[in-house]
């Protein structure tokens, strides 16, 4: 079964472990070439418009195939570093409701239903929820934000 439940205790824990991060904690950079956390989480601003669209799509039509995208120039252009870190923490919360509202209206029976993702062979839609709380926790512990690796996978 795909991880709704992980998400929705995500949404529920996320936020508030955010805000408690320190300007500088937020702003800074290990190299010039390296993301802060503000453009580690609006990285994950961009996985998550993403994958929403890879989510509605794969219910809506057969085998879409999907674009990838140019993460470190998405990042650029949306110019996270200069951005507001309140205003960054309310969109990843209303960007990721938005992800579950669409995961949840998935059938049982619909989580099998493929698509391809930037020319790769084709992939289960449980696989691209999955892998995106998999890639959203990997992103939100090296921002400094443990979450509980125990998390339940139940729907």
């Amino acid at each position: 079964m795909p991880q709704l439940a992980r998400m929705r205790e995500l949404l529920q824990i996320v936020p508030d472990h955010l805000a408690k991060l320190s300007k500088d904690g937020v702003e800074g950079k290990a190299s010039p070439s390296a993301w802060s956390a503000k453009e580690e989480l609006g990285h994950l601003l961009d996985s998550a418009a993403n994958n929403h669209q890879r989510i509605v799509r794969a219910q809506l039509e057969e085998n879409p195939a999907m674009p990838g995208y140019e993460q470190n120039r998405w990042v650029v252009v949306n110019r996270y570093q200069k951005r507001d870190w309140p205003e960054l923490i309310d969109t990843w919360q209303a960007l990721n409701r938005q992800l579950l509202a669409a995961a949840e209206s998935v059938a049982a029976t619909d989580w099998t239903r493929t698509l391809s993702i930037a020319g790769a062979q084709p992939v289960t839609l449980e696989f691209v929820f999955d892998d995106y709380i998999e890639h959203m926790v990997h992103h939100l512990r090296h921002i400094g934000i443990e979450v509980d690796p125990s998390a339940s996978n139940a729907a």
